[in-house]
């Protein structure tokens, strides 16, 4: 292989989206990929590949929540938040889980969510202080395994294989992901709380949202971007961005990932994903809005989001920040 063809063989980096800048100093990068739409469903801004298959993480709960709908749990309020959520596993959240479970017979046994600490640091602290240890009904998806095991029970399906990727439900999913992302799912995985998990573009991760907020009242779509809008301190937690951009910007359906992907919609269709390569979520903040600038989104929690500053020695020295 000559030079020319080993340099055509390399595939380009990504895109910087954010810059590390300590004491006037840039001393790292975060690389991803980003799409914006219109209100149209266009494409109006793009770094990096946005077509090129991700795994969405958590962002893809929203489908998943909405599959659960389609197989004929009824879930609504809270319920159906939490069944859509990344929970910080504070008290409020714990106690619906559990509740949800014991509705349909089931315990915290019952849950196949590997044992965890709470999301949210603080409620990690006060769990510790409590005396506590990890437990699965603790884990940030034990909302959405809890709704999973219940539409199981409600449809006489094997509760023990429900993360199998040839259950039933798991079958939906995919069905709903493929559909809302108007793209075919191009691989599959398992997600960090043993779920399979679905890989699409990031502008098909986008067009998903922007299909759920703009869904038909009553579909199962609308009833999760609904219920995510109402209720977003059960989608994450009292202290989350998600939590602060849907209680603040009326309308707006904004769901995280893990390894840093981000999807937004808001009201009228306008919608942004994107995913850090490096999996930095300290980047996500600053991306996010930045995004939501040049969608037009005007409010001050767009600076709240925005906000990462870096610390030396309990001093403010500097400040992550987008680069676009």
């Amino acid at each position: 292989m000559t030079s020319t063809d080993a340099s055509a063989a390399i595939a380009p980096a990504p895109p910087v989206l954010a810059e590390v800048v300590r004491s006037g100093f840039t001393e790292g990068h975060h690389r991803g990929a980003l799409v914006l739409l219109a209100a149209d469903g266009s494409v109006e801004y793009a770094l990096g590949d946005p077509a090129a298959p991700v795994f969405p993480r958590s962002s893809n709960k929203p489908m998943q929540a909405a599959a659960i709908l389609r197989a004929g749990l009824e879930l609504s309020g809270e319920r159906l938040a939490l069944a859509a959520a990344s929970h910080s596993g504070e008290p409020f959240h714990l106690e619906l889980v559990r509740k949800m479970l014991a509705e349909h017979g089931l315990s915290t046994d019952d849950l196949q969510t590997p044992p965890d600490l709470p999301l949210d640091p603080v409620a990690a602290e006060a769990y510790l202080a409590a005396g506590h240890v990890r437990e699965r009904i603790t884990m940030n998806c034990s909302g959405k395994h809890a709704a999973i095991l219940a539409v199981c029970v409600r449809n006489g399906w094997d509760t023990a294989s429900y993360l199998d990727p040839a259950h039933p439900l798991q079958l939906l999913v995919g069905q709903v992901v493929a559909e809302a992302a108007g793209e075919p799912v191009a691989s599959l995985g398992t997600d960090g709380c043993g779920a399979p998990l679905m890989a699409i573009g990031l502008t098909g991760l986008a067009r998903a949202f922007r299909s759920f907020v703009l869904a038909e009242p009553g579909s199962a779509e609308r009833r999760v971007a609904d219920a995510m809008r109402a209720h977003p301190e059960y989608v994450a937690g009292t202290r989350r961005p998600d939590t602060w951009l849907m209680s603040e910007v009326p309308g707006t359906l904004s769901k995280m990932g893990a390894e840093a992907v981000q999807a937004v919609a808001l009201a009228d269709g306008r919608a942004l994903a994107f995913k850090i390569d490096d999996g930095a979520t300290r980047a996500l903040g600053p991306v996010l809005a930045r995004a939501l600038e040049l969608l037009g989104v005007d409010s001050p929690v767009v600076a709240r989001i925005g906000r990462s500053p870096l610390l030396g020695g309990a001093v403010e020295v500097g400040e992550i920040r987008a680069t676009f």
